[in-house]
């Protein structure tokens, strides 16, 4: 067995490390290069959306919406293995065996490639018959159709970009897959313009942009990997890679995906409410989304650096620091919703007319109730967020997902019997009554998780 070297300091290998010090220091330290990247990439779909609104109007908008469900469902299971894949890293980063942490990158390409592939031939043949199943409206579904084949075309390129930066996350470094993404952002913001505005390619030209701006901070992680990472460079005896750690591998990024995917199909189903309530309403459900996107990165970005701090700490067999850890992540999930609260009550109206470009009342009214009662719930959001991640973390790839299952009934019963009753008010209110249910599971599951809770 070989050990993993620490990494030697400078802006190019800004390593936090997670497994000694002040807890809480070092998860803002690590955490927030992950929320800026993650506001950055959330940009490029506002900025699609922006442009989209502000150039074309609201039917070009509501074309986006329309099928905002099933990006979530294509993109989010490709992000859901990258992540199980990291989490076998961290882990073995963690326990500091070097020999393992490369065979995993090796393992974590072929299976992220085979994964990429299956999904982008089910998005090929079935897209257009789910739009319609989905009762996308007539007079944009070719518009939405135009827009969701790109972004399906280009999943290989958003899964190297999350796999890559999801590694170098494992091994301590959140500042350089940022520092990439910035980059690739300022590009997109420029294709944009221009294939939407300039060329006149309309809203496929928002996906064009946003898939050849992530393929760019792909190609800057590998070359930044190969230049200074070489922790993550595998030889030639790491490509054998071997049944078991293939296995761990499978079974963990496959448990992280079914569990993005089951959450997105969820998505997919209240987006089939969503759009039987009309153009306008879809249109300022899109822009409240595209807010909420952002105003809860503060929520995913700590879920996703104690991620990495759990699995770290796994591998290095300290359940006492875990315990501490989660501790502070729930109280750093009820001071940002406290700002949340504060922010949607001085902002909501103002921030859904930036981003819609819309005059419309139901526009306006709707994408800004729809931000302000979720707002007080993003303290439940966050606790579930870090248990869910921290669950994986720690090895469990089946209990985790009942709470997906939890979120895909409820959106279904919402479906059926309170969005016909109550329109968008259910609409509204439907995620934030599941996550509480899926948030009381979560925990009750953790306080039973026998590393950390051992008993005596």
């Amino acid at each position: 067995m070989t050990h993993a070297q620490p990494q030697k300091k400078s802006f190019f290998n800004m390593n936090v490390d997670l497994m000694h010090g002040p807890i809480l220091k070092s998860l803002l330290l690590f955490m927030l290069p992950i929320l800026v990247s993650n506001l950055f990439q959330q940009l490029y779909n506002t900025v699609d959306t922006m442009i989209v609104g502000n150039v074309l109007g609201d039917t070009a908008l509501a074309a986006i919406g329309s099928c905002g469900s099933i990006y979530e469902l294509l993109v989010g299971f490709g992000i859901g293995i990258g992540n199980g894949l990291a989490i076998v890293a961290a882990r073995s980063y963690g326990a500091q065996d070097e020999d393992l942490l490369k065979r995993t990158v090796v393992g974590s390409v072929v299976i992220g490639l085979i994964a990429s592939l299956v999904i982008t031939m089910a998005g090929f043949f079935g897209l257009h018959a789910l739009l319609q199943l989905l009762d996308t409206p007539a007079e944009i579904l070719e518009d939405a159709y135009s827009y969701i084949i790109v972004i399906d075309l280009g999943v290989v390129v958003m899964f190297m970009y999350n796999l890559c930066a999801g590694l170098l996350r494992a091994i301590g470094n959140s500042v350089m897959p940022l520092v990439f993404l910035l980059i690739s952002s300022v590009l997109n913001v420029g294709l944009d313009l221009w294939f939407i505005a300039g060329v006149g390619m309309g809203v496929r030209g928002a996906a064009v942009a946003t898939v050849i701006a992530q393929g760019i901070s792909v190609v800057l992680c590998v070359l930044y990997v190969l230049a200074r990472v070489c922790i993550l460079i595998p030889e030639k005896k790491h490509f054998a890679v071997g049944s078991h750690l293939y296995w761990e591998l499978f079974s963990q990024s496959i448990s992280m995906g079914l569990m993005s995917s089951i959450v997105s199909a969820g998505s997919v189903v209240l987006q089939y409410g969503i759009n039987g309530l009309g153009t306008l309403t879809i249109a300022g459900h899109t822009a409240a989304r595209k807010l909420f996107a952002f105003t809860d990165m503060p929520l995913i970005s700590m879920a996703n650096a104690g991620s990495t701090f759990v699995s770290q700490n796994r591998g290095a067999n300290q359940p006492d620091r875990v315990r501490r850890g989660m501790r502070q992540m729930y109280l750093y999930s009820v001071v940002v919703m406290v700002a949340a609260v504060v922010l949607m009550s001085f902002g909501a109206q103002w921030m859904v007319q930036l981003i819609s470009g819309s005059s419309e009342p139901i526009v306006l009214e709707n994408g800004a109730r729809y931000l302000l009662w979720n707002a007080p719930f993003y303290a439940v959001l966050g606790v579930l967020l870090c248990t869910r991640y921290a669950l994986q973390s720690l090895g469990q790839k089946v209990l985790p997902l009942f709470s997906s299952v939890i979120e895909l009934v409820g959106k279904v019963i919402f479906v059926l019997v309170f969005i016909p009753k109550f329109q968008y008010n259910a609409v509204i209110l439907c995620e934030p009554i599941i996550w509480c249910f899926m948030t009381a599971y979560l925990v009750a599951v953790y306080l039973h998780e026998p590393f950390v809770f051992p008993k005596k």
